[in-house]
Parts: C-alpha cells; sequence; structure tokens
C-alpha cells in the first residue's frame, strides 16, 4: 500500500475513532453509574452506600487517561506502519556509493515513493556521469603529461649515450625547448580549467566589445602569418563578470578560430545582443555528430587537428567552463564554409 493510501486510511480512521469513542465512554459511564446506584438500592435498609459513590466520579478521568494512552499508542503505531515504506528505502539508499556507483533502487509505481526511488536514480545518473568523466579527465591529463615527459626522458638520453656535434646539440635542445613549452601549456590550461569551474570571485559590468578589441589586437600577428583574414563586427555590449575570464574566453575562441583555419582563410567575430559573441572560422570540415565531443576536455577532431599548433585540447572545454561561470551558454555548429561556428550567450547586467 502507497504512504498515501496509509495516510488516508489512518486519517478516516482517527475521525471515525474522534466521532465514535465519546458516545461510548459516555454509554460506558452511565451504564456503571446505573449498576453503582442499582446496587445500593438493593442493599437493606440502614445500609450506608458511601464506599462505593465516591468511586463513579474518579472513573471519567481515570476513563479518559486511558483513552489518551491508547491513543497515543495508536498514533505511534499508525505513523510507524505510515512511515515503513520509507524505512524500508533507507537499506537501498544506504548501498549507494562511490563503490557502487551503478546500483540502482528501481522501485516501481507511480507513488510518491516511487518518484523518489527515480529522482534517485537519475541523480546516481548524474553523479555517475560526473565521476567518471573525471576519472576520464585525470587519465586523459596523465596521458598528456606522460607522453611529452617520455619524449623529453628519450631526448636527454640520447643526448648523454654519445658525443653531440654543436648542431646536434642545438637541435636537441630546441626538442626539449619546445617538449617544455607544451607542457607549460598543458599545466597552464589545467590551472584555468580549475580556476573557471570554480565559479566567479566577482562580478562587474564588462564591456565585450572592447575586451574583444584588446584580444584581435593581441593575435593580428598570429593569424597575419597563419594567412587568416580577421573581420570584426563589434556592437556595445556590456555583460557582468570577471575582465580576465572573458578576455581567456575570447582568446581561446579566436586561438581556435586561428589554430584550425586554412591558409587564405577568414575568422569573423561578432559582437551583438543575442548571441552576445560568435566567432566563426573557415577550416575543415567538421560533422555534425563531433561537434558536441569537442567541448570534452582533450577531446579533438582528428589526429591532425592534435599536432597543429601544439594544443593540449583544453580551448573548448576552458571557454564552456567559463561561460558557465558566467551564467551563460555555448553551443557551436558547424560553419557554413567548413570550420567551426561557435555563440556565446551572456546575461545582460542588472
Amino acid at each position: 500500500m502507497s504512504p498515501r493510501r496509509r495516510v488516508l486510511l489512518v486519517g478516516a480512521l482517527a475521525l471515525l475513532g474522534g466521532y465514535w469513542l465519546p458516545g461510548l465512554g459516555k454509554q460506558v459511564l452511565a451504564g456503571l453509574w446505573w449498576r453503582a446506584q442499582a446496587f445500593c438500592d438493593l442493599q437493606t435498609v440502614g445500609v450506608v452506600c458511601e464506599p462505593v459513590r465516591p468511586l463513579i466520579p474518579v472513573l471519567p478521568g481515570l476513563f479518559e487517561l486511558l483513552v489518551l494512552l491508547a491513543g497515543v499508542l495508536a498514533v505511534w503505531g499508525a505513523a510507524r506502519w505510515c512511515l515503513r515504506p520509507v524505512r524500508d528505502l533507507a537499506d537501498p539508499i544506504a548501498d549507494l556509493g562511490p563503490q557502487n556507483l551503478g546500483h540502482r533502487i528501481r522501485r516501481g509505481g507511480h507513488d510518491e515513493l516511487g518518484r523518489l526511488s527515480r529522482a534517485i536514480d537519475d541523480m546516481m545518473d548524474r553523479v555517475t556521469a560526473g565521476y567518471e568523466g573525471q576519472r576520464r579527465f585525470a587519465a586523459n591529463a596523465s596521458h598528456e603529461l606522460r607522453t611529452p615527459l617520455a619524449v623529453q626522458r628519450t631526448l636527454i638520453e640520447v643526448g648523454m649515450s654519445q658525443s653531440l656535434t654543436g648542431e646536434q646539440l642545438d637541435l636537441l635542445t630546441a626538442q626539449l625547448l619546445a617538449t617544455n613549452e607544451r607542457n607549460e601549456r598543458l599545466i597552464e590550461g589545467l590551472l584555468a580549467l580549475s580556476e573557471s569551474d570554480q565559479g566567479l570571485r566577482s562580478s562587474t559590468p564588462q564591456r565585450l566589445d572592447e575586451i574583444v578589441t584588446t584580444v584581435l589586437a593581441a593575435y593580428a600577428d598570429r593569424a597575419a602569418e597563419a594567412g587568416v583574414t580577421v573581420e570584426s563586427r563589434l556592437a556595445p555590449r556590456v555583460v557582468p563578470g570577471e575582465r580576465v575570464l572573458l578576455e581567456r574566453l575570447v582568446g581561446n575562441l579566436v586561438e581556435n578560430g586561428i589554430k584550425y583555419n586554412r591558409p587564405g582563410g577568414h575568422l569573423t567575430v561578432t559582437v551583438g545582443g543575442d548571441p552576445a559573441l560568435t566567432v566563426t572560422n573557415t577550416g575543415q570540415a567538421v560533422p555534425g555528430e563531433a561537434v558536441a565531443g569537442l567541448f570534452e576536455p582533450f577531446r579533438r577532431l582528428a589526429r591532425d587537428r592534435t599536432n597543429q599548433g601544439g594544443g593540449a585540447g583544453l580551448g573548448l572545454a576552458i571557454a564552456r567552463s567559463i561561460t558557465q561561470a558566467h551564467e551563460g551558454i555555448i553551443a557551436a555548429r558547424p560553419g557554413e564554409d567548413g570550420g567551426l561556428r561557435v555563440d556565446v550567450q551572456l546575461p545582460a547586467v542588472r
């Protein structure tokens, strides 16, 4: 029986008892009084009935006390009976934990406990997804760090195993320096991702169009080296947030738009109302089903994207984290001329 029906049944019985017990009590007391009076009338003349009569006034209070105790016991038992399904649900919930993320209650029914069980199962699905995502993130980060460290170790062992000429030493030094720079970018990206996941320390009105102008000026030389034409369409737009994180958001999108573009391609950055920011580039075609995965850490479209520019695969993941910290929404879709279009919706200043 569902908890709702149990409570309704107990409530109905309580109403019936409240309506019926007072009349029964009066009948019982009246019967006792009549029996005591009849007993006195049957005694012989001159016999005093005082020993019997003083007991009668005590009976109403004693009877009410007994009824009260019986009511308390009945309510206590009814409460335990009503809450028994909740107690039965406690044991399956106690089995849930990090060591048993696959356990589910799977209780059927459309009553309150059934809906609660399904809500707990859905919550565990989300917790499991987050836990597995963190494990996958840690494994990917370890792999990303292990590869350049192994390369460094190999280069050092080669340099120590034989005497090198000046040209070979310069080449070895350049390779070690490039590997070290990749490690620095990876660690910097991991720190930025961690900081953005912690949320905003403060929120003040920021001119998004001015931030985009500053970022584009910083990446002008890199765009020229890559042969990418940058076009900006900036309208005044004020958003709440932290300037440093917003600069990192725009910088990551612009950097990806340049890095994964083609020679002679275009990069268009637009600031407007809704979405607040749009970054579109022309590059290799992006399958629609692969777009969502690009926002995952260390996720890249193809192997050639891995080696292009020495990226760690954290740019869009950091952009998503910063957008969520600003209570915004970031979405992407394949561009009309190849590449990717990324739209960022940010709240307006209240």
